[in-house]
């Protein structure tokens, strides 16, 4: 961008940061630095946080990175996960950093297993690259992306993608066939990190068919696709943690047509064919757990 000198100018934008859910998520080993390797097919969902950004140029005192959230108990500065994305992108691509406005309008609930800090980093990134006309490639800020974390590549592209590595190699699928979803979140977090610990101390014996996974969705089969949903981290978060199998339970009674829990938790989801049954089972979860979400495949 130019700008003439001495002249204050505004560049704005807002990005929809979507949340995903685990189709399937299957641990395949640890690396010699720590990192576990996945297997693992994600899905973006309509629920998704609002991301503004405006970029200001031409200020006597420029003001840096200046984030703010609708949530007040959210960290602003480096703890979290978007203000370090954006101070990735002005280091990595030598932008002029004067004042960088980012305000997060946070839909998606907290430490739940739907990407909700790594798709608001994804967002920043991409807004970032358009408003300051870098030019960076999606494959380029993929690689930015993967510096900040293992989903944060996934969430810069969203859809209905195969991950591995760690998360980082991502293949495009098959689009999931449309259906409704409700994601129910109960009154708990879930410490990833705690849960690689919990899976490298056991057996994983019900590994997800990736392979029927992949056909089913090759064959838009919403029924083949609902047979094997399949997550390993529900084996050891929902032994300590009885409220997901009742949720579970709850949206199978109710009309789902498969239910798993997404990523390491505690989020649980249900797939619908019928939008008045999602829509009934999201109205009677809600009464009792507050985080309750009525949303779509995208």
């Amino acid at each position: 961008m130019l700008f003439k000198k001495n002249e204050i100018t505004h560049a704005e934008t807002m990005v929809e940061a979507r949340a995903k859910i685990n189709l399937t998520l299957d641990v395949t080993g640890r690396r010699d630095d720590g990192y576990h390797t996945v297997c693992m097919v994600m899905q973006s969902v309509a629920l998704h946080d609002d991301v503004h950004i405006t970029v200001t140029h031409g200020e006597k005192k420029p003001r840096g990175i200046i984030l703010t959230c609708n949530l007040p108990f959210l960290p602003v500065d480096e703890r979290n996960l978007a203000y370090r994305a954006a101070d990735l992108f002005y280091q990595q691509t030598g932008t002029l950093l004067e004042t960088c406005e980012i305000h997060i309008e946070k839909r998606i609930p907290i430490a739940a297993g739907l990407a909700g800090g790594s798709t608001d980093a994804a967002a920043v990134l991409r807004a970032l690259n358009a408003l300051h006309e870098t030019g960076l490639s999606d494959d380029q800020l993929c690689e930015m992306g993967l510096k900040l974390g293992a989903d944060v590549p996934y969430c810069l592209r969203g859809g209905t993608m195969l991950a591995e590595g760690i998360g980082e190699e991502l293949t495009a699928l098959a689009p999931m066939p449309h259906c409704w979803v409700v994601l129910c979140k109960p009154p708990f977090g879930v410490s990833t990190k705690e849960v690689y610990t919990a899976i490298d101390a056991v057996e994983l014996k019900d590994r997800p068919d990736t392979k029927g996974m992949l056909r089913a969705l090759e064959q838009q089969d919403f029924a083949g696709v609902c047979k094997r949903l399949n997550n390993v981290m529900e084996t050891v978060t929902a032994t300590k943690r009885r409220q997901i199998g009742e949720i579970r339970a709850f949206l199978r009674e109710n009309g789902a047509d498969g239910t798993l829990m997404s990523g390491s938790g505690p989020t649980v989801f249900g797939l619908f064919s019928d939008e008045n049954r999602a829509k009934t089972a999201a109205k009677m979860l809600s009464r009792r757990f507050a985080d309750t979400f009525l949303t779509e495949t995208v």
